[in-house]
């Protein structure tokens, strides 16, 4: 049996995706490859149009690719139907969206606790309250999402994504929709839970400094990789040795 402790958490070959569009076929992703460490931050820069969201869905196997292969958590996407991929995402990934998503009909411990309810954990509503404190929503805990400020439903949405423990989080421009005071105590609360429990975190944004802060900035264009370079984190760690 082979040792796989050193296998890349993520790893992309020659990752191809082509949509149909009323002009013809549009190539959005076009022979990508990329492998990511487990633990490790990545920031994804790059135009818009340059595959970045895509490539993000492809990662949440909400987006089945055309051709190349796809690795995550040491599952080959290639062999797992619509009801494995949803079971993996489950247990494996959690994904912060732009625009919250949060059930308006839901409180916010609901928001958080359903999913793992759905999912068969008995804690649910505990852990739920656990995660809402951790990003500061003690006070929240009966508030439905109409009722919270923009920061607030995007705290909501990062408790819920961290709450089952996955190993990979998924983020796709978490600050967008947010005033620049909010976003960095949001991204701040992010990069702290990434460390504080080992989960690879794969961010998207077009704000160079927040891509800067993370291990590796990965750019994109025309749906290929322009450039990878270190980011801060790997600077510092490099300066230190």
């Amino acid at each position: 049996m082979s040792d796989t402790s050193n296998d890349p958490i993520i790893r992309l070959d020659d990752l191809k995706l082509t949509l149909p569009s009323a002009a013809g076929e549009v190539n959005i992703l076009r022979g990508l490859s990329l492998a990511v460490k487990e633990g490790e931050a990545v920031g994804l820069v790059g135009p818009s149009g340059s595959g970045k969201s895509t490539l993000l869905m492809v990662l949440a196997g909400l987006e089945k690719q055309t051709s190349g292969t796809v690795t995550v958590a040491g599952q080959n996407f290639a062999g797992m139907n619509e009801d494995g991929l949803a079971l993996f995402r489950r247990d494996h990934v959690g994904i912060v969206f732009q625009s919250f998503h949060l059930v308006p009909t839901m409180t916010a411990l609901e928001n958080v606790a359903v999913p793992m309810e759905l999912a068969g954990r008995a804690d649910a509503f505990q852990r739920a309250e656990e995660e809402l404190a951790h990003v500061g929503l003690s006070h929240r805990l009966t508030h439905y999402p109409g009722q919270l400020s923009g920061g607030e439903q995007q705290r909501v949405a990062l408790a819920r994504a961290v709450a089952g423990d996955p190993k990979i989080l998924l983020a796709d421009e978490p600050t967008g929709n947010l005033d620049g005071t909010t976003g960095e105590q949001i991204i701040e609360l992010m990069f702290d839970l990434h460390e504080k429990r080992g989960t690879t975190l794969v961010l998207i944004t077009h704000d160079p400094e927040l891509a800067e802060a993370c291990d590796r900035v990965v750019r994109l264009k025309d749906g290929l990789i322009d450039s990878i370079e270190p980011g801060r984190r790997a600077k510092q760690t490099v300066a230190a040795q």
